[in-house]
């Protein structure tokens, strides 16, 4: 009986053992799910359009293209970009149609964020268009841009309101955007800091991965976000200890863009 009992207990350890295992796997995975539902699903658009933005790191992952697509139909034109921009680096190739029927929106952004993405996906013969009408500074579709709206693309404040990816690092969405792109735009350092972290998502010395793990505690929230996704970018699944802290870090938009850098780097890991 003591014999069978020990052997009972060795077995229930063992189990827990393998079950807890699994559970410090699929918990950091779960928790980032839920934190880019509730960003996608937040009262305030500007979240829901930075959650939109970090999931362009999820390339053929079926539930983030469905959660994406979803924000296509968003009342707030920042989202719908958003969530358009985001298609084509995920390689959402059968968002394809959903992404042609934004190219007759009337906000000039939303069609360039569709266009960006199909552009990516290789259907370019509308983004051609698209480009030359915007150099032309006219659209002659009555569907389309007018030339009020074309106006909107030469404003600076405009535009970072939009939160376009640019060449400093992405610019956040929402009220308070411009004032974050004049105080960058003053700030030497953290823009070439930025664009710097980014670069090195493709150097694969390990050293990098040493320079990205402390530039995601910087005291800069951008260079944070930078890291983060350069680090999603090298796919490099030992670096899950890294970003996975992230997803409470006070910025929100470093904890959703640490949610996606999570769940990407555990496809990697498991091999999906």
């Amino acid at each position: 009986m003591t014999k069978l009992v020990r052997m009972l207990t060795a077995a229930a350890a063992a189990a827990f053992s393998h079950a807890a295992t699994v559970y410090a796997s699929e918990a950091p995975t779960a928790r980032a799910w839920l934190i880019l539902q509730q960003g996608l699903t937040s009262k305030r658009a500007a979240n829901r359009a930075n959650a939109a933005h970090a999931m362009r790191l999820l390339v053929h992952n079926p539930r983030a293209q469905e959660m994406v697509e979803r924000a296509l139909t968003d009342p707030d034109p920042k989202v719908r970009a958003a969530a358009a921009r985001a298609l084509g680096p995920m390689r959402a190739e059968s968002s394809v149609p959903k992404l042609k029927g934004l190219l007759s929106e009337r906000e000039p952004f939303v069609v360039l964020g569709a266009a960006h993405s199909l552009f990516l996906l290789g259907h370019r013969e509308e983004v051609y268009e698209i480009d030359y009408q915007v150099l032309a500074g006219e659209r002659k579709s009555a569907d389309g841009f007018v030339e009020s709206q074309m106006s909107e693309l030469r404003d600076p404040k405009a535009v970072a309101e939009m939160g376009l990816e640019t060449g400093i690092g992405f610019m956040p969405f929402g009220g308070e955007a411009y004032e974050v792109f004049k105080r960058i735009r003053k700030d030497d350092r953290t823009p070439v800091r930025v664009a710097a972290a980014k670069e090195l998502a493709a150097d694969r010395d390990p050293k990098i991965d040493a320079a990205l793990a402390k530039a995601c505690s910087d005291k800069k929230w951008p260079v944070r976000a930078a890291a983060v996704y350069a680090i999603a970018k090298r796919d490099n699944p030992s670096l899950l200890n890294v970003i996975t802290p992230a997803m409470d870090d006070g910025n929100e938009i470093v904890r959703f863009e640490a949610a996606a850098a999570v769940l990407r780097l555990s496809r990697v890991e498991t091999g999906a």
